[in-house]
């Protein structure tokens, strides 16, 4: 006997779960697979973001914030603060407790949308008519047969790893690792200045730990708009964090401590230039990107085969080559971020009933919640003249604005770039404190086609961050008014 439902979800990361439960909104019948389990041997919704990624990580980054904050950021303001210290046993609970809150969050929210959960390991064993056959591996009992109508495949991505460099966890760690450490490490080696390392190099440079970022691209932050790419390598090296640019990673050692407490790592490199240097540290991160995460689908039974990267390859509405399967998130083409995932979970169930959703790869926020935060939506100053589009350029700093001043938040700008002809606003960069929610007006502006003379025209809260986005929408058309 099978268990037939009208979708089933593998997967229950922010696309998969999102999409079951707009799914079983539409009045479907709904099943979600997913394996994982958190540390202590619970069967976990929410996938990486929510378990060992966004989630997790934030809850550190703003812990390490205001500590660092208590020690060297109250002076300007007139407090003095004596003999601070921290519990990193304590702060890893508080980021537990954010973890299981959220994930137990989504137990509810399943309950509530009369979503089944399948906790086990899915794969695909073919098709019967047009129902898609899965076998579900339980954790405990024997396999089960499931049918479903529709199957959205939403299983996300996984650490990239670099050969011959096995990940313990304990002295080289990826981002899972990285966000557990027991204690502060003297000094810690980060390979890969991107998202996961920026953030987590940071979270640990601010506890204590002397940090240097190996990274093998020639540029700093090659996705940002140049301008920045610069302002933040200057912050971030004036905080303490040491880069390597354009290195090329050579042996990597480990020297594994007694009973497990200890060791050391070194890593071998070329500079730019040729040079030959290594570097010790007590634990080492490698963020060197993800992969898409197909193990064990058994892809080929229903006649899909991931591409040469790993992605499985869909269409413009998530639809692969079989009919009534579909891939979300970070398995398929596009920026490996949960948001995206979120997008295209809601849009595949919409259309599963025959709505025409739509979703603009284009108006998709990227930010970096370093500190300052880094976001930005749409093109770049290379990717515009690339294009051969004209545009102006308007341009704020936040040392000109009151709000930030007060807040001692000075670092960083608001850059916004329109089309010189029609004046559309074609890309927003924003980088400085509170630019993860700053970053969400110009999507607005973007999503409907808005000017930078819209964006000018609407009245903003003062004293606020948002009257940067303003005032860099006025200069666009170099009348500024408060610089």
């Amino acid at each position: 006997m099978s268990l037939e439902f009208d979708v089933v979800v593998i997967g229950a990361g922010p696309g998969g779960y999102i999409a079951a439960i707009r799914a079983a909104q539409l009045g479907l019948k709904v099943a979600c697979i997913e394996k994982w389990k958190n540390p202590a041997g619970k069967n976990a919704l929410g996938g990486t973001c929510l378990n060992v990624g966004c989630i997790p990580s934030k809850a550190l980054l703003a812990s390490s914030e205001s500590y660092e904050h208590a020690k060297h950021g109250l002076e300007g303001h007139g407090i003095t603060v004596k003999d601070v210290s921290i519990d990193i046993r304590k702060m890893l609970d508080r980021k537990d407790a954010i973890v299981s809150k959220m994930t137990q969050g989504i137990e509810f929210l399943f309950r509530k949308n009369k979503i089944t959960w399948l906790k086990g390991h899915g794969r695909f064993i073919g098709r019967e008519g047009e129902a898609v056959r899965l076998e579900l591996q339980p954790d405990e009992g024997e396999y089960e047969i499931i049918q479903a109508r529709n199957v959205i495949i939403a299983t996300g991505s996984k650490a990239r790893h670099l050969p011959n460099v096995p990940v313990d966890n304990v002295l080289v760690c990826d981002n899972e690792g990285a966000l557990a450490f027991d204690s502060v490490p003297k000094k810690l080696t980060v390979i890969g200045a991107g998202v996961i390392g920026l953030e987590l190099g940071s979270v640990w440079r601010r506890l204590g730990a002397e940090v240097t970022v190996l990274e093998m691209a020639p540029s700093f932050l090659g996705g940002c708009d140049a301008a920045v790419a610069k302002e933040a390598e200057k912050i971030f090296r004036k905080q303490g964090l040491s880069f390597e640019l354009g290195v090329k990673i050579g042996e990597v050692k480990v020297a594994a401590g007694k009973n497990g407490k200890g060791g050391s790592v070194t890593v071998h490199y070329e500079d730019a230039n040729g040079k030959a240097h290594s570097i010790d540290s007590d634990r080492l991160i490698v963020s060197i990107g993800r992969v898409p995460n197909t193990e064990g689908l058994t892809l080929d039974a229903v006649g899909l085969a991931p591409d040469e990267r790993g992605f499985i390859p869909v269409d413009d509405e998530c639809r692969t080559s079989v009919p009534n399967i579909y891939a979300i998130g970070d398995v398929v083409r596009g920026p490996m971020l949960a948001h995206k995932g979120e997008e295209e979970g809601v849009a595949v169930a919409e259309r599963i009933v025959g709505q025409k959703p739509h979703l603009d790869y284009n108006c998709i926020p990227y930010v970096i919640y370093t500190s300052p935060e880094i976001a930005w939506v749409g093109k770049n100053e290379a990717q515009l003249k690339a294009e051969g589009r004209a545009y102006r350029v308007g341009q704020f700093p936040f040392m000109a604005n009151g709000r930030a001043l007060g807040m001692m938040a000075a670092d960083g700008f608001v850059k916004i770039l329109a089309d010189e002809k029609t004046d559309e606003v074609l890309g927003v960069h924003i980088i400085g404190a509170g630019a993860s929610d700053l970053i969400a007006e110009a999507v607005v502006a973007m999503e409907f086609k808005a000017s930078s003379e819209d964006i000018a025209r609407i009245c903003h809260p003062h004293p606020s961050m948002s009257e940067a986005v303003r005032e860099a929408a006025l200069a666009v058309e170099k009348r500024a008014l408060n610089m």
